[in-house]
């Protein structure tokens, strides 16, 4: 835990007094005709910018919302979020029309201590995800510190999460991206045992890495949603309409067979939900071997929840990635908040460390209520970042940051 903050500065440690600060954050929220959806990641933000603020820092912050396809699109205007952050924060927050040119220069230039602006979408500019040199420096014009408090955009090597860095001899990290690295960095070294991961979402192949990691350092491996239907049909299911990975059954026997020599459980379901389509109004329940024709799998069933859940007892870590079927719909969401449910006890009740492991498993425990999702030790924001960093890769906008002490000291 400690070496994957190490040499890497706090906010707290900056000098950021009445100076230009500027901070990556991520607001890459999702919106439904214009309006936030779900503004957690805004929330989690503020603990870093009510700090600049509080310290007489000029704050300058800065994201990505969608994938913009050819330059400016109004319908990914950070303005929603520029808004939101104002009521949350009960202060006026500035958007200028860009991140970089005239209209950002003076809104900075009149900034005065205390005061926040919030530019324009980053990835108005394709040079942003291209790691443009030109562009970071642009950037980096605006400031004089960097803090990186973007979880979710660190293991992208972008300009603003990372050639940007390069170029301040006072950068650091906020509060949520040291959050993020604790909470992970207890899973990643030397976690607790008995230890249990579940894995779901929609394919084996986007956690080959992870489930190499994972089986490594694991007690017991819970697959659910669709990536569970190639391991099931390698074992010899018909799993009928469901969505399988034909070439990747080969990979899920060798798993599996790694699985068994390693003398880690795997529990894959024994029942699903099952419906004909995506739209379908209501689901059946079946045994994962008499799936009727045509049918697909879109949840688990209430035997394989009450399995899954029995594995968390005991447990002392417990990490989630991947819901177990498409939870957005109320047919099929009863596995999915079940097991997160599940895990909740397992914190409250049996004293486990349990993280959830953000992008849709986040969106599924949060949308079970605040009462499921403030009893998880971590909720992470930040799905792909996570995943690489319990796979064990580096993340370019971590490691951006870690020689900071050593230049401070040049």
């Amino acid at each position: 835990m400690v070496a994957l903050l190490d040499g890497i500065r706090s906010i707290r440690d900056l000098p950021i007094e009445n100076k230009k600060v500027f901070i990556r954050v991520d607001f890459n929220v999702p919106l439904e005709d214009g309006k936030i959806t779900d503004d957690s990641r805004i929330r989690e933000a503020l603990p870093t910018i009510q700090h600049a603020i509080e310290r007489g820092a000029r704050v300058i912050l800065a994201s990505h919302l969608g994938r913009p396809k050819k330059g400016p699109d109004p319908k990914l205007s950070l303005e929603p979020c520029a808004a939101r952050l104002a009521e949350l924060l009960s202060i006026d927050v500035t958007l200028p029309e860009d991140c970089t040119g005239d209209a950002p220069r003076k809104v900075v230039f009149d900034l005065r201590a205390g005061q926040v602006c919030l530019l324009e979408n980053l990835r108005f500019h394709a040079e942003e995800e291209m790691d443009d040199d030109g562009f970071a420096k642009e950037l980096a014009t605006l400031a004089e510190v960097y803090v990186d408090d973007a979880f979710g955009a660190v293991h992208r090597a972008h300009a603003s999460v990372h050639g940007m860095a390069k170029l301040f001899r006072d950068r650091g990290c906020g509060f949520l991206l040291e959050k993020e690295i604790q909470a992970l960095g207890k899973i990643t070294g030397a976690p607790d045992r008995p230890y249990v991961a579940v894995l779901g979402g929609a394919k084996v192949s986007d956690k080959i890495a992870v489930i190499e990691a994972l089986l490594a350092k694991v007690d017991k491996l819970v697959i659910g949603g669709a990536m569970a239907n190639t391991f099931l049909r390698a074992k010899g299911c018909n799993m009928q309409a469901s969505r399988v990975e034909e070439d990747k059954l080969a990979l899920a026997r060798t798993l599996l067979e790694k699985a068994r020599d390693r003398k880690v459980e795997v529990l894959l379901p024994t029942d699903v939900v099952c419906a004909p389509s995506f739209n379908a109004r209501e689901g059946a329940l079946a045994p994962v071997g008499a799936i009727p024709e045509g049918n697909m799998a879109l949840d688990i069933g209430p035997a394989s929840l009450e399995a899954f859940s029995a594995a968390f007892t005991g447990a002392k870590t417990i990490l989630w990635n991947g819901p177990m079927g498409l939870f957005e719909k109320e047919p099929f969401s009863s596995g999915s908040f079940g097991l997160a449910r599940a895990m909740a006890r397992a914190t409250t009740d049996g004293g486990a460390f349990t993280v959830v492991g953000g992008g849709d498993s986040a969106a599924c425990v949060n949308a079970c209520g605040a009462e499921v999702a403030g009893a998880m030790s971590h909720i992470s924001t930040g799905g792909g970042a996570s995943l690489e960093l319990i796979e064990g890769k580096k993340l370019p906008g971590v490691e951006v940051l870690r020689t900071a002490v050593e230049a401070a000291r040049s």
